[in-house]
């Protein structure tokens, strides 16, 4: 199914491609990246409708993480996710470990709410204080 897409040398718009490739969910949530300046074709700022060919490099930021995948297929029609992953060479950089984000103030369960000291505390370990 992906070799009879990317036979030809065509090419496709880039949010269809990303939306294709499974780096966003929706075709609506790509276009929306491609409008926000997320997306990023060849180091360019890429619209949602410029074609993405075999050889380009695509950059994205999606759901708080930075993407950068290289075009190895053009896709037309969305596909699972083993084909999906043929489509592309990731060099995107390796996510934050998950100690480095900082956990969320976590109480005990049947603690009540927090009082107003507490919130404090929540508010000065998030960073958030004034």
């Amino acid at each position: 199914m992906a070799t009879e897409a990317s036979q030809g040398g065509g090419s496709v718009r880039v949010d269809a491609w990303i939306w294709a490739v499974r780096l966003v969910k929706t075709r609506s949530a790509g276009a929306a990246a491609c409008r926000a300046g997320h997306v990023r074709v060849n180091g360019e700022r890429a619209k949602p409708a410029q074609p993405v060919r075999v050889g380009d490099e695509v950059a994205l930021r999606y759901g708080g993480r930075d993407r950068l995948v290289k075009v190895s297929a053009v896709l037309r029609k969305r596909v699972g996710a083993p084909v999906a992953v043929t489509a592309y060479v990731d060099n995107s950089p390796p996510p934050p470990p998950r100690e480095a984000v900082a956990p969320a103030g976590v109480r005990d369960r049947g603690a009540g709410r927090p009082t107003k000291r507490d919130r404090r505390e929540m508010e000065r370990l998030r960073g958030m204080d004034g």
